[in-house]
């Protein structure tokens, strides 16, 4: 494995990064694996020397967060790992103060975070989204306030518009206040809006990527005329992201190289990934064990320029909506 810096931190994680809400509890989602299913990833995960671990408060509605504490208290050193978990989205419907980033429900979420998890400080604490309806001031000097109290030791930040990411930045940076260090974001080689203007602030702010669906969704992994998956099948969300009409030219332009190499689509698309400005580690949500040695082989690929103009080629722009 190897390891670098979180954006201009000094905080040192893995090149891959392990996805936790495929486990947590399955009546959440059919395909999420419950921890018995879901320890031989971490073990893996902990074996190949993976020390990135994500996760959210909303993933299983927090039981993500306590297999995810569970099994790394079990099986590593915490100082060594790096715990990552997300606020925002309400875990129990549309209640008051039970969701957003209000300093009331960041505090709150905050508390019950490390709870679940079984641990004192939350290596690095994201805003899952903006919240429309709290001013950013109040939310930046909540995590502040959790910066300074000692509960959250670096922050981050989720998918928003480069004009809001740097918004954010000064204002922190006019108070005082601890700044976000990292962006995970939304990009992929069918999804690359980010390169318009986020991925250069984020390149000039020292500011870290860790994307996710790096794979989108898993269409970078299979044939356009591949088989399904039970994931696929039951989901709303991926035809809703992936609509422009390149697409299907870009996945076979993976496949394309992918059978040049000798290599499996998602260790090439990886592999064009962790290539690209800025991005630290990409989130793999892995269900199957296998999946592991397609991931951990894009660290050993380097991808010459002609074989990345193949792949970029085709792409073609998208609506923006990798934000929502």
């Amino acid at each position: 494995m190897t390891y670098t810096t979180l954006g201009n931190t000094g905080l040192q994680v893995s090149r891959m990064c392990l996805g936790c809400m495929s486990y947590g509890d399955s009546s959440w989602r059919p395909w999420i694996l419950q921890e018995n299913e879901a320890r031989p990833f971490f073990e893996r995960a902990i074996n190949e020397g993976i020390n990135f671990f994500d996760t959210a408060d909303m993933y299983s509605l927090g039981v993500s967060e306590e297999v995810t504490g569970k099994l790394l208290r079990e099986m590593t050193t915490l100082d060594e790992v790096v715990i990552a978990t997300k606020v925002y989205f309400p875990m129990r419907g549309e209640q008051p103060n039970m969701g957003g980033l209000s300093r009331k429900h960041i505090v709150q979420a905050c508390e019950a975070s490390l709870e679940r998890l079984g641990i004192d400080t939350i290596d690095l604490y994201q805003i899952h989204r903006l919240d429309p309806h709290t001013p950013v001031e109040e939310t930046l000097a909540a995590l502040d306030h959790l910066v300074q109290q000692g509960k959250v030791r670096y922050l981050g930040t989720s998918s928003m518009y480069a004009w809001q990411l740097m918004k954010a930045l000064s204002i922190s940076e006019r108070n005082g206040w601890a700044r976000f260090v990292s962006m995970q974001n939304h990009y992929n080689l069918v999804y690359r809006e980010e390169e318009r203007e986020m991925i250069p602030l984020c390149k000039d702010q020292g500011i870290g990527t860790i994307p996710w669906s790096p794979l989108a969704r898993g269409l970078l992994a299979r044939p356009a005329s591949g088989n399904t998956t039970s994931r696929l099948d039951s989901d709303t969300i991926t035809p809703r992201l992936y609509d422009a009409p390149g697409d299907r030219e870009v996945i076979q332009a993976v496949e394309n190289i992918a059978i040049q190499r000798g290599e499996s689509m998602a260790t090439i698309a990886l592999a064009w990934l962790l290539a690209r400005p800025t991005v630290v580690a990409p989130i793999v949500g892995l269900t199957k064990l296998s999946h592991f040695d397609d991931a951990l082989r894009a660290l050993d690929i380097t991808l010459s320029e002609e074989e990345c103009a193949e792949l970029e080629a085709p792409y073609q722009p998208h609506s923006v909506k990798g934000h929502s």
